[in-house]
Formats: structure tokens, sequence, C-alpha cells
């Protein structure tokens, strides 16, 4: 048994009818989409992630984004509940997939709203988004529910993309990275440094140096490689229309496992 799990949804029939907030709609093709799907989820296998597919959501349009219905810290999922309406039918697949896999279960409860994509963990601090999709009732809930396990929760505004993670993710030496016009406060983060593209911005951490990204970042994959980084590109651009990106494609659990 792989040590590491990457939960994954495969994109529904409904895609092109996705959620877009901060940016222009575009046509989304359904069958590129699901072959950039294919090649993220191989790979995620090919650097020794056993992907498990959450069951699908064909009515929800979003779904294929599964890091929104669920935060993890050690062995506790926390199943989101989602900002827009129209999301919420995503979270009873990734409920069942969580607790097949023994993981302790807590909810987001009304009135609150969580996102998952508006959570960055780095070591034990979870920061989180308070923007669109996540209130201040969800992030109390958040508190609650990680800060008695050792979490350190560290509230951060959100105002020119959809989440937090869409405008930065972390480096595994725990740099925060970030295109900065999306970045509303930098010095939020201890370390931060800013990325040429956009894009950029989106790491998922596969071990060691390596850093699965998408390929419409290739300036940043060089400054990445010039730290002595492994970039790891993947073609994600009928997802990137919908204001997806490389980490909400999957949730990674490792904790579990280890």
């Amino acid at each position: 048994m792989s040590s590491k799990k990457a939960l994954v949804r495969r994109p529904g029939p409904r895609l092109a009818e996705g959620l877009v907030t901060h940016i222009e709609r575009e046509p989304v093709d359904p069958g590129r989409a699901l072959e950039q799907w294919e090649a993220y989820t191989q790979a995620l296998l090919g650097h020794g992630w056993e992907t498990v597919e959450v069951d699908p959501a064909d009515d929800c349009p979003d779904a294929v984004f599964v890091e929104d219905t669920v935060v993890m810290f050690r062995n506790v999922a926390l199943i989101a509940r989602p900002g827009a309406e129209s999301r919420r039918p995503e979270t009873a697949g990734i409920e069942e997939a969580v607790a097949a896999l023994g993981c302790s279960v807590n909810w987001i409860w009304e009135p609150g709203t969580l996102d998952g994509g508006d959570v960055l963990k780095i070591g034990d601090t979870l920061y989180v988004g308070r923007g669109g999709r996540t209130n201040a009732a969800g992030v109390q809930q958040l508190r609650a529910a990680f800060e008695p396990l050792g979490a350190r929760v560290v509230s951060v505004p959100v105002s020119s993309v959809l989440h937090l993670k869409s405008a930065v993710t972390a480096l595994p030496d725990g740099t925060v990275v970030g295109h900065l016009p999306t970045v509303d406060v930098p010095s939020l983060f201890p370390r931060f440094l800013p990325v040429p593209e956009p894009s950029g911005a989106h790491v998922v951490l596969l071990g060691g140096d390596r850093l699965l990204m998408a390929a419409s970042a290739p300036k940043t994959a060089e400054l990445y490689a010039d730290l002595g980084y492994e970039p790891v590109l993947v073609d994600i651009g009928e997802f990137e229309k919908l204001e997806g990106c490389v980490t909400c494609l999957s949730v990674r659990l490792r904790e579990l496992y280890a």
C-alpha cells in the first residue's frame, strides 16, 4: 500500500457549466479536459501516489475540483460547506471516501461556509482565506475542529481570486509563492517569493524536491529549477478556464499512512 494517497474525482459531463467568478468565461472542451485529468492522475501515480477515485457527482459541474470539499489535518477530515450553494451536493461522496480510509469526520455547519481551496497548510499552520467562498463562521468552525489537535489557524484576506490557493501555495521549505497582483497581504507570510506568472503560484508537493505545476507557467518553472527544485509540468488548460489549478484537482493524504 502506498504511504501517499490522493483523492481525485473524474470530470463530469456538465464540466463546461462550471462556475466562473473572477475571469471571463471561455468554452471548455470536455473531451480534452478528461485527457488532461488522466494525465494529471498519471503524474501523481508516476511519483508514488496512489490515487483513490471519489464517486462521481455528475450533476455538479465543479465536482472535479475535489479539494474544495474537505480539509485534512492529521487523521481528521473536516467536510466543507461550499460557499456556492450549487456545490454543496459534492460533499456526500467525499465524506464516504474519507470515512472508508479510516478518517475521523467532522463537518462545517450552517451558517458557516468553507471551501477547501481556501486552506493552505504549512506544517501545523493553516492559513485560511476569508473571502468570497469562506466566511467568518466557517473559519471559526475550522479553528474549533483543528486547534485542539495542535493547529495554528491564521485568517488571510482574499479579494481578487476565487480561493486563497488560487493566489498562493508553498514550496517544500515552507516559502509561500504567489503572483503579486493576486495576493492581498504578502507580509502575512513569514517567507514570500513572488513568481512571474499567475499559474506559477500553484504547486503540489510530490515528494523530495519535485513540484507538480501547470505547463502554462514556463518562466516560473525555470525559477523553481534555478532554486534546485524539479518541476513536473502538466497541461490543465481546460480547468484553468474554470479558475482551476493543480492543487484543487486532488486531496493529498500523507499523515494517515506515514
